[in-house]
Parts: structure tokens; C-alpha cells; sequence
């Protein structure tokens, strides 16, 4: 049986015998936040504890967001919290999170936090991360996990518990998707039938391109195979293999990284959505560092590790994030 509390005082009476494993949530849970509640149950073990936090952070809306629209479901939030092994539900007042009012001194997401989703919704990240502090201090977890769909988020919160010296593990879930792809969220409801299929092309941009970058890297891993291939095409050519001879040539100008052909391959299904009814307005798409969210230059033929490609667009009234992780360069 999940027990649900309003005050940090009713948590921190509560007996631990284990790990206390948290998933803080705005509400309105779903399959995506389900599968981190059973992820935080196997971390925490049998003896451990679940914490889910449901608390909509008005200093993360900027104006003109939807704070007021934002969907509060606390009895359903329960039951899928309690189906998912839950242990607790810490559903505060605003004034509990925030006693005499909005805090005077916050955490500031610094130059990270202004990039993309902060350029976009500025004050955003500095909201996200005095609650996401206040939350760590009220329920005083060993873990803490975070989905992986908003990766900007994730990576904010890691720099911060890294550079404030906060003791805890943070914990990144991959994205949970609908079976046509679409990345779970609470605002997916917001979305009408065809705003839906419209909505469909953050995905699909996101694996074109995925796909290009590993054509990419397969033709890389070819070329450190056979390092000669612009000799082995001259000599395919001259026997009359011309298919085989073009294959050794794109092996042969295979280069490193391909930032703007993975760009290119996800720009050219967000363009064609752009003309659709109704049409996706893009934001931003951007393929980027996830240590500092900066991005990887087009012309940047030898960058080596991970990355992020990310969109943010808004169908009808309702805006929506997706990404994808890559690895560039892996070792042969």
C-alpha cells in the first residue's frame, strides 16, 4: 500500500532501512514515469524505499506557459505511483516547497542552462533546478533518477549535484516511446488527431538521423579495415567493377563525425513537416555535447564521443521535446 504525505516532516519520520530511491514528477504520470518508479524499486532492492514526488514547480513556467493548464491527476498519479512500486508519494503544497513565498535565492543553470530549451524558455533550467535542489533536500535520497527525454534537464541536474557536492547518485531512464514512436509525455494529450500524426516527425527526424550516423560510422569502421581504399576503387575501376568502385570511394571519403549529414538527414523530415495540416513550426534541432549541451560544429570532422541530437517544435498550441543519443568514433 503506497502512503501518501504533504509534509517533509511525515518523510523524514518515516524508518529507512535500505536505499531511499527518488522520481520527482510534475503530475499527470504515465508509462514513461511508471517505468521509472520500476526502475527506482529494483535499485532501492526489497528493503529499500521509493519515493515519487508530485509537485507542479511554478518557478519552471514562464509567461504565457501552460502552469495553470498543466494537468493535476493526484488519485491517478497514486495508483500508477503504487501499480509501479512505490513505496511513498510526496505530493507537497507550494507553500511546503516554498514557505513565505517564491525563494529570494535560487540556483542558477549558469551558460548551460541558456542554451536551446533555456534560450527558448528563459529562467526555465534556474526554476527546474532550485526545486530539483529543495526536493533533494526535503527527501534526502541515495538516488535520484531522471528520464532521459529531456536530456538538457538531466545533464543540469548532474552538473549540479557535481558541482555543489550534493551526495547522491543521479540515475538517467531511456526514453519511453508509443508504439508509433512518439515520445511519452503529459502533454501528448493536449494533441488532436492530426496534430498527432503531425507530432510524429520529432521521431522520425530523430531516427533519419540516427540511421545516417551509423551508415556514417559503418563506412568509417570500413575505412580503418582497408586504409588503401582510394587505390582499391582506382583498381576496381579499371577492371570494370563499377558499383564495387564507388563503394570503395564513399569508404575512402568517409569522414569523421558527419555532423551535418546527420543534421541534414533529421532537417529534411522537419521540412516536410513543416507543410503539412496542421504544420510543425520548428523550434530548434541541434546536435550537441551533452557534458556542457554546446554544439558540435558541421565542419567538426574529428569529434570523438557523445552526443545528442535534439528538436523542440510546437504542433497547434502544443510544444514538444524529443532526442536521441549517439556515440561518434568508436574504437575500432
Amino acid at each position: 500500500m503506497t502512503t501518501t504525505l504533504r509534509t517533509a516532516a511525515e518523510l523524514q519520520a518515516r524508518t529507512r532501512a535500505g536505499r531511499r530511491a527518488v522520481v520527482m514528477t510534475m503530475g499527470a504520470l504515465h508509462e514513461g514515469h511508471a517505468t521509472l518508479v520500476r526502475t527506482a524499486r529494483a535499485i532501492a532492492g526489497p528493503d529499500g524505499e521509493v519515493v515519487v514526488t508530485v509537485f507542479v514547480n511554478p518557478l519552471q513556467f514562464g509567461q504565457g506557459e501552460d502552469l495553470d493548464r498543466y494537468p493535476r491527476t493526484l488519485d491517478a498519479d497514486v495508483k500508477i505511483a503504487e501499480q509501479s512500486g512505490a513505496d511513498v508519494v510526496f505530493a507537497p503544497a507550494v507553500d511546503e516547497v516554498y514557505p513565505g513565498g517564491e525563494p529570494q535565492v535560487r540556483i542558477s543553470a549558469g551558460p548551460m542552462g541558456e542554451r536551446l530549451e533555456g534560450g527558448s524558455r528563459p529562467g526555465h533550467f534556474d526554476g527546474m533546478l532550485t526545486v530539483v535542489a529543495k526536493l533533494l533536500h526535503l527527501t534526502r535520497p541515495d538516488v535520484a533518477l531522471f528520464g532521459q527525454k529531456d536530456a538538457q534537464q538531466l545533464a543540469l541536474i548532474r552538473r549540479m549535484v557535481r558541482d555543489l557536492n550534493f551526495g547522491v547518485e543521479i540515475v538517467g531512464v531511456p526514453t519511453v516511446r508509443e508504439e508509433d514512436g512518439l515520445a511519452l509525455s503529459s502533454r501528448n494529450r493536449y494533441l488532436s488527431p492530426k496534430e498527432r500524426r503531425t507530432a510524429l516527425a520529432l521521431s522520425q527526424a530523430l531516427f533519419a538521423g540516427s540511421d545516417r550516423h551509423a551508415a556514417q560510422e559503418a563506412l568509417r569502421a570500413r575505412a580503418r579495415e582497408v586504409p588503401a581504399t582510394r587505390a582499391r576503387a582506382e583498381a576496381l575501376s579499371a577492371i570494370g567493377e563499377s558499383r564495387a568502385a564507388a563503394d570503395a570511394h564513399a569508404v575512402a571519403k568517409a569522414v569523421p563525425g558527419a555532423a551535418a549529414a546527420v543534421r541534414a538527414a533529421a532537417r529534411l523530415v522537419l521540412d516536410e513537416a513543416a507543410r503539412l495540416d496542421p504544420p510543425l513550426e520548428l523550434d530548434y534541432l541541434a546536435l550537441v555535447d551533452p557534458s556542457d549541451f554546446t554544439e558540435i560544429a558541421d565542419h567538426e570532422d574529428e569529434y570523438i564521443g557523445e552526443a545528442v541530437l535534439a528538436v523542440a517544435a510546437r504542433v497547434g498550441t502544443t510544444r514538444l521535446i524529443d532526442n536521441i543519443p549517439l556515440t561518434f568514433g568508436a574504437a575500432s
